[in-house]
């Protein structure tokens, strides 16, 4: 795969497995020493709406893993000063459910074994197609986003009725039921706040699990949804979410109904 040949290729459909609009933006690390070969992966994903960033050794990687929120890491195996399975064990001990693609020149046997040993979702071996990478992607994140939500699918809060699935926010009463749609970023921060519930939600755990990074605009950007939220549960004067000044917000459901 080249540079040329992946510049002309039919850029694939995103929405054929994700659909754009209802999922957050997806933030890819690709470690890869071949950076004309890095470069090209990286901007063929980025012409299909993903975000992505190209560390050239594990070294690199690890610090920029450490220093944002990442949804998919895509790992040459044998790199220099710490190849793929050492970063990906360091990765692991920080995130045991980041998904991970290796790629490699290998096809060795005892290589794929050690891949999917140390918690691989898929690996490649090079030369690939970049649609053949592309579907991977695609599929790799959207078992592990489906995976996500299984955990903790439904909430009750108050009078409300969180389906994190279907996004949406039901609430109930002995006169009328009225059904809030929330978007992608909305059903994400309620979440959060729902598995902190009665606890502080840290502003910097919010920041970087769902915008990716904790800077000026996100912050900004994270109290204009708190916000909406704010509104969507007014209805039910037993729900709050607090400004826990310096740290976060906290959802609070009060006993006295």
């Amino acid at each position: 795969m080249n540079s040329k040949s992946i510049c002309h290729e039919k850029q694939l459909d995103f929405q054929a497995l994700l659909k754009k609009n209802d999922v957050m933006s997806v933030n890819i690390l690709i470690a890869e020493d071949d950076l004309n070969f890095g470069e090209v992966l990286k901007s063929y994903l980025e012409l299909n709406d993903f975000n992505v960033d190209l560390a050239e050794d594990g070294v690199v990687a690890l610090e920029k893993f450490n220093n944002k929120n990442y949804h998919l890491c895509i790992f040459d195996v044998m790199m220099p000063n710490m190849d793929g399975f050492e970063l990906a064990k360091e990765i692991k001990k920080k995130d045991e459910k980041i998904p991970i693609i290796f790629l490699t020149a290998k096809s060795l046997k005892e290589d794929v074994i050690e891949g999917f040993k140390l918690g691989a979702d898929d690996y490649i071996t090079k030369p690939f197609n970049s649609e053949e990478l592309l579907y991977r992607v695609k599929a790799v994140i959207k078992r592990s986003d489906k995976e996500q939500y299984n955990d903790d699918p439904e909430f009750d809060i108050g009078k409300y009725h969180f389906n994190i699935p279907l996004r949406t926010l039901e609430y109930i009463d002995s006169n009328k039921k009225t059904i809030q749609k929330l978007s992608p970023k909305e059903t994400q921060l309620l979440r959060l706040f729902c598995i902190h519930k009665n606890k502080v939600l840290p502003r910097a755990l919010a920041l970087k699990e769902i915008w990716g990074k904790n800077d000026y605009f996100t912050a900004r950007s994270m109290d204009v949804f708190v916000t909406k939220l704010r509104k969507y549960l007014e209805k039910d004067p037993n729900i709050e979410i607090i400004n826990i000044h310096g740290n976060g917000f906290r959802l609070v459901e009060n006993d006295n109904k």
